[in-house]
């Protein structure tokens, strides 16, 4: 069971551990300095590309497999379409990454959300305001690279989840589905899951 190493570390411990695995992956950590130089109001680099790369390492796969895109969030009050596609055009010359970077405006999240999902978003505040929203806890997590080298993290809910191979459903907000349809996805590209079911 040595992918479970950390799964009863402390939080400092995996914080740690969170920063080393992250920092062994070469390609993750180029997208990191470039979303560093590109310097966005309040960016995150968040979810799957951070745990999935976690899974990747402790279960010996690939760097990045099972990655799908990375999810890089900011914030900037200017909530015009035009400002966002203008960030998300220049990413496109900006990035040299194997896999797609999905930029978002948190800021904006509230005024396509229902459209989208069907259900009521209020504004968020700042761009960790989004990963607490998430549907699973597990997937909640975000970094940033600092001037300095060093990583923030932001996990409200703690690393845990994340070390223990588990998908923790977050009830919040009604993500029942979401977090069903992300689990098959990874459970299928990581048997060593549990899934806990959305409670009724």
């Amino acid at each position: 069971m040595q992918h479970l190493r950390f799964a009863d570390a402390d939080d400092t411990d995996q914080r740690a551990a969170l920063r080393d695995i992250i920092r062994a992956c070469a390609p993750l950590m180029q997208v990191f300095a470039q979303a560093r130089d590109l310097d966005l109001p309040d960016w995150w680099i968040v979810s799957g590309a951070i745990y999935n790369q976690v899974w990747n390492h402790l279960t010996g796969k690939p760097d990045l497999f099972g990655v799908k895109d990375i999810d890089l969030f900011y914030f900037d009050p200017d909530t015009s379409y035009a400002s966002e596609d203008r960030v998300i055009r220049q990413a496109t010359t900006h990035f040299d990454s194997p896999v797609p970077i999905e930029i978002r405006n948190q800021a904006r999240v509230h005024l396509w959300y229902k459209d989208h999902f069907g259900q009521d978003y209020d504004p968020l505040t700042k761009t960790t305001d989004g990963v607490d929203n998430f549907a699973c806890k597990t997937h909640a997590v975000g970094m940033r690279l600092n001037k300095d080298d060093s990583f923030e993290v932001y996990a409200p809910f703690g690393l845990h989840d994340i070390f223990s191979f588990r998908l923790t459903p977050h009830t919040k907000r009604d993500n029942r589905a979401t977090h069903l349809v992300k689990g098959k996805r990874q459970t299928a590209l990581w048997p060593e899951l549990t899934f806990v079911p959305w409670p009724d």
